[in-house]
């Protein structure tokens, strides 16, 4: 499966569920409704465990509920209080979250890591909690997704790893929500351009790609404007886009060395052709861009981010952006005096 997840253990004693790292929502639900999933998610989603408040002694209903309501699918969730822990970490009390009753499309619980209390949601989401109670320093984290082939990433809540990208830190405010192309508090930041570089002759720089963008890791494309979308997918050789909105590509091309470059101020990734061009098990192989087009705003998913390191910090109001990269872990703690601006990989022989 597509998905990125991260194991939750909630309850006395613990129950172990996955929950979806999605940096765009902000809320932890669980329990998702496995009948109303695609069949071959439903495999997945009935593997990832689920949450019974009658099962644990710390539980507490809030009498409270709500609809959550994703780009793809929904949930009705109630919400209760309970302990929650993570791997190496001490346990939080009374961290209010989810239970879904219902939902539809959605073959995991979610743990939305976004701007919570006072900005999202009314009441201290998780990340707050992990601030508040002491279990980070700040609220920030650092997330790098890893690559296809590595097929796992790495998620440190107050933490940084040096060993996880090149170069050093480029610093990006974040773009208030009254700034923003839907007005939501979301990780939005400038971008400044995309470009094709392909594996011989001269890089292509596409034509209003300046806009606003916000990094999504619930969502496995990425999504820009439509004219921009078909742009890259001609330069990529595409005949045109197919009746499910999809531009299918030669999948030989996944094996050739070319890149489609985001440019940042201070930073470009480079997202090389294997990562954005997406196989489909079928006889013979289909591919297809990674990136679909939208009239509403612009995102960067997972066919970005598996070539990005993000430090995601919502007490510096920034994003620390650099290209990705994996010479093994050297975590350093994030406190509200880390200089992260221009902070050197450990790759290759820098600190």
């Amino acid at each position: 499966n597509d998905t990125d997840t991260w194991t939750v253990n909630i309850g006395t004693p613990p129950q172990t569920v996955y929950a979806q790292i999605d940096t765009g929502s902000f809320e932890l639900w669980v329990n998702p409704d496995c009948s109303n999933v695609a069949s071959s998610d439903r495999r997945f989603c009935q593997a990832i465990g689920s949450y019974n408040p009658r099962s644990s002694s710390s539980a507490a209903t809030t009498d409270e509920s709500a609809m959550l309501r994703y780009g793809i699918g929904s949930a009705n969730v109630s919400y209760f209080k309970d302990t929650i822990a993570l791997s190496g970490a001490p346990a939080m009390k009374q961290v209010q979250f989810g239970v879904a009753s219902a939902s539809v499309d959605e073959f995991s619980g979610i743990l939305g890591i976004g701007a919570g209390e006072g900005v999202n949601t009314d009441y201290p989401n998780f990340i707050d909690a992990l601030a508040a109670q002491g279990v980070t320093k700040t609220k920030a984290f650092s997330l790098a997704l890893g690559s296809k082939a590595e097929e796992e990433g790495v998620i440190i809540f107050g933490g940084v790893d040096t060993a996880k990208f090149q170069g050093k830190l480029a610093t990006l405010p974040i773009v208030p929500a009254k700034e923003s192309p839907d007005g939501v508090a979301r990780y939005w930041v400038r971008m400044n351009s995309i470009a094709l570089s392909p594996p011989q002759g001269k890089a292509t720089t596409f034509s209003q790609t300046d806009m606003t963008v916000f990094l999504d890791s619930g969502s496995t494309l990425t999504l820009l404007p439509e004219q921009v979308v078909e742009e890259i997918a001609t330069g990529l050789g595409s005949s045109g886009m197919d009746s499910t909105g999809y531009y299918a590509i030669n999948c030989n091309l996944a094996s050739q060395k070319g890149t489609i470059d985001f440019a940042f101020d201070g930073v470009t990734i480079s997202v090389p052709y294997s990562e954005v061009i997406r196989q489909v098990s079928s006889s013979p192989p289909q591919c297809y861009l990674g990136m679909m087009g939208s009239t509403e705003f612009a995102l960067l998913g997972d066919t970005f981010l598996r070539s990005a390191y993000a430090v995601f910090d919502l007490t510096g109001n920034s994003i620390h952006l650099a290209q990705y990269a994996n010479c093994g872990t050297k975590v350093l703690t994030i406190t509200p005096d880390s200089a992260l601006q221009g902070l050197s990989s450990s790759c290759g022989g820098g600190s």
